[in-house]
């Protein structure tokens, strides 16, 4: 799996699930130009001498490193024709939305062979980012991918063809004890059709409740890629990512203490299970915005079969419209802030035809945070 986190992808030098105080540690070593190690870094394969991964430039921005022939300078090639100057394409324009954005590629003066994508960090911005990496699609490996290949990608995740999604990684804020709780590869390869909505609501859970603010923003996110997708015919993406951030530390709700007085107690949360009657316009959303008839399509165990896929983007237009309503009559946004952001691109290919795969894996995922937002 290739690592643009930008992100936020942590190798984890243990498996499944391991708990790290999130207090300051020392300071960094300076790698490349004052670059250190991106601390966050929650999946993804390390390159070059010093195996370092997605570095942290000192403007802000990420550097990841160019991967070798061809995966390495095709990922480069489709960050430029998306972020081309000169081109007026409105489905390259849309993609933009839905990618951290490409500041070209850098070089130390050091070691000028050494290429890197430089791209927005997309976790800078939150406080305590936890940190989701979700591998989409039916088939982790290129229609180039050799036989031995394939069957290898088939071996570390059988049900991938079924689910249309694999959890990379996770990196989860508890508020109690003030640390992250992460998660690997080996914990999302673990997940089957019975657990993978336990397994998946394991990232919105911060020790105290659900994060429905984040789930319903997620939601949002997420249809919104898949809109996309429906649109266009042009590429088909394999062993490409959706990384999710969202806020860890929860925003006082209005009138109450501050953070630190409040412990960060349940209540503090936007949406969360809390039955004060003065915070109910804040549960609003997702009961008004997850409507059950979304879903009265027959299931599969669990997981939908291709004939009987749900349409991922019926109630985004409810969704959104519940937003804004709900802006309006609590005084502020409802919503947690959320970023979900594809990553990853060695592996796209021109094509003529939509990519099914990919909206496969879309609206599965979709199915599955509906689930946990009312269930």
């Amino acid at each position: 799996m290739d690592s643009s986190v930008s992100l936020g992808r942590l190798e984890l030098a243990h498996p499944l699930m391991t708990r790290g105080s999130c207090l300051p540690e020392g300071a960094q070593s300076a790698h490349l130009n004052g670059c250190v190690p991106l601390s966050h870094q929650v999946a993804g394969h390390k390159y070059g001498v010093d195996k370092v991964g997605i570095l942290q430039h000192p403007d802000g921005t990420v550097l990841k490193q160019l991967q070798p022939p061809p995966r390495g300078p095709r990922e480069m090639q489709f960050y430029s024709n998306v972020y081309a100057d000169d081109h007026c394409d409105p489905c390259l324009i849309d993609l933009q939305a839905h990618l951290p954005k490409y500041h070209g590629t850098w070089s130390s003066p050091d070691t000028p062979a050494d290429r890197y994508l430089k791209l927005d960090d997309v976790t800078r911005r939150f406080q305590k980012p936890c940190i989701m990496d979700v591998k989409i699609g039916q088939r982790s490996y290129d229609p180039f991918a050799s036989q031995e290949k394939r069957e290898q990608q088939i071996r570390k995740y059988p049900l991938m063809e079924d689910i249309g999604f694999l959890v990379l990684g996770m990196r989860v804020y508890k508020v109690g004890s003030d640390s992250f709780d992460t998660y690997d590869q080996h914990y999302g390869r673990g997940l089957v059709k019975d657990t993978i909505q336990e397994g998946l609501s394991k990232f919105f859970y911060n020790g105290d409740i659900l994060r429905k603010d984040a789930i319903t923003a997620s939601i949002l996110k997420v249809q919104k890629i898949l809109q996309w997708f429906e649109g266009q015919s042009r590429f088909h993406f394999y062993a490409s990512s959706l990384l999710f951030v969202y806020e860890g530390v929860c925003a006082p709700s209005p009138g109450s203490q501050t953070l630190r007085e409040s412990q960060i107690a349940p209540g503090a949360c936007e949406q969360n299970n809390n039955i004060d009657q003065s915070l109910s316009t804040m549960y609003s959303l997702h009961k008004k915005g997850c409507v059950r008839s979304h879903y009265q399509a027959k299931q599969d165990n669990g997981v939908w079969s291709s004939s009987q896929q749900p349409n991922g983007n019926r109630g985004l237009a409810r969704l959104e419209e519940d937003r804004e309503e709900e802006k309006s009559e609590a005084g502020q946004e409802p919503l947690s802030d959320v970023e979900v952001k594809m990553i990853d691109f060695a592996h796209v290919f021109p094509s003529d035809v939509p990519d099914q795969g990919y909206i496969y894996g879309l609206k599965n995922l979709l199915k599955v945070l509906h689930q946990i937002l009312e269930e």
